[in-house]
């Protein structure tokens, strides 16, 4: 073979690329600096994350995935380039890529047609696409071709996948728009108001990584920075895991609300399954402290969080790359890329 194979996992947040023959080669933010006088790409992936909030005026940092949906077509078609051009450098082969795309259960035609357009843009000889739960149930080797019930909930940056699967489909699924960004906008609301403390999103993100939790446990403290809103100046609060509860709280519960009413509409069989085999939870929310627990005391099914959780999409890209003639079937069939089913 002379072509690389390239699986992609599109996400608000991070972006993963897994080389056929290497694994997972790159694993980066999804965020994109623009020189807006030249009209030229600064930096990209974790280089251009660190300037996120700090850049002058002419250079914009941009998120082109908003609610794992490309919302900037051209950043997101330079970004893609980036990110194919540095695999392709990793495997030195010449012929164009096939590429397999990881999106979110409930998109449009139209938002599926723009991914394929950035990614043949980008330099893909062919484009395939998934819906990213049904690569992480893949990933992590859910039984997806048989027919028994499997329950994965993908919790990403911009946005929750919920899905139950059978036989190679999709058979429920919902996707909400409560996932990390959400509790770091909460976190960064509770600050403002509860502290009079305005903190940025990277701030919150990492207040959220190191003490955040939906359940009762050993108390945990962090030093927050930010500018308080009274005086205008720099300053530290120290806030605890309570604070934090408290600000994510409604978000969580909106969450375990959606997976409940996908389970409430699922055939009667398929949920008998469900009942024996659990649920899966995948994506960086999944390990958030406590959320399996509470999960499961609500729910009273078995909850397991995936091994490696941030990486079950790209690994799932990775299994149907290497064994393809007989995944083909839970691929999205779109009509430019037409599946024989």
């Amino acid at each position: 073979m002379f072509s690389n194979d390239i699986g992609i996992d599109l996400g608000t947040a991070n972006t993963l690329v897994y080389l056929k023959g290497h694994g997972i080669v790159i694993n980066e933010p999804s965020v994109v600096v623009v020189n807006q006088k030249t009209g030229q790409i600064v930096a990209v992936g974790a280089e251009a994350k660190v300037m996120l909030g700090r850049t002058p005026g002419h250079v914009r940092a941009v998120r082109p995935i908003v609610d794992g949906v490309i919302s900037d077509f051209e950043v997101t078609e330079e970004m893609l380039s980036y990110l194919i051009g540095k695999a392709e450098k990793i495997s030195k082969k010449f012929i164009r890529p096939r590429v397999i795309i990881g999106v979110p259960t409930g998109i449009t035609n139209v938002e599926i047609r723009a991914v394929e357009d950035a990614a043949h843009s980008a330099g893909a000889r062919e484009v395939y696409i998934i819906e990213e739960p049904m690569s992480a149930a893949v990933g992590i080797r859910l039984p997806v071709k048989e027919a028994v019930g499997s329950v994965i909930v993908d919790i990403g940056g911009g946005t929750t996948d919920i899905a139950v699967i059978s036989l190679s489909g999709v058979v429920r699924s919902k996707n909400l728009k409560i996932a990390g960004d959400l509790l770091n906008s909460d976190i960064m609301n509770y600050m403002k108001d509860e502290f009079k403390l305005l903190i940025g999103e990277r701030t919150a993100e990492n207040v959220k990584i190191a003490i955040g939790s939906v359940m009762e446990g050993e108390p945990m403290e962090a030093e927050v920075r930010g500018r308080d809103l009274v005086t205008g100046l720099p300053r530290q609060v120290i806030v605890t895991d309570s604070d934090i509860r408290e600000a994510i709280m409604p978000s969580v519960l909106g969450l375990v609300d959606g997976i409940k009413e996908v389970l409430e509409t699922t055939p009667p069989e398929l949920l008998s399954d469900i009942m024996h085999r659990g649920l899966v939870l995948s994506g960086g929310g999944a390990l958030l402290r406590g959320f399996n627990t509470l999960l499961g005391n609500v729910l009273k099914i078995p909850i397991y969080i995936a091994e490696d959780p941030l990486t079950a999409v790209a690994r799932g890209t990775g299994v149907i790359l290497d064994e393809f003639e007989s995944f083909q079937e839970v691929l999205v069939n779109t009509d430019d890329t037409s599946i024989p089913r």
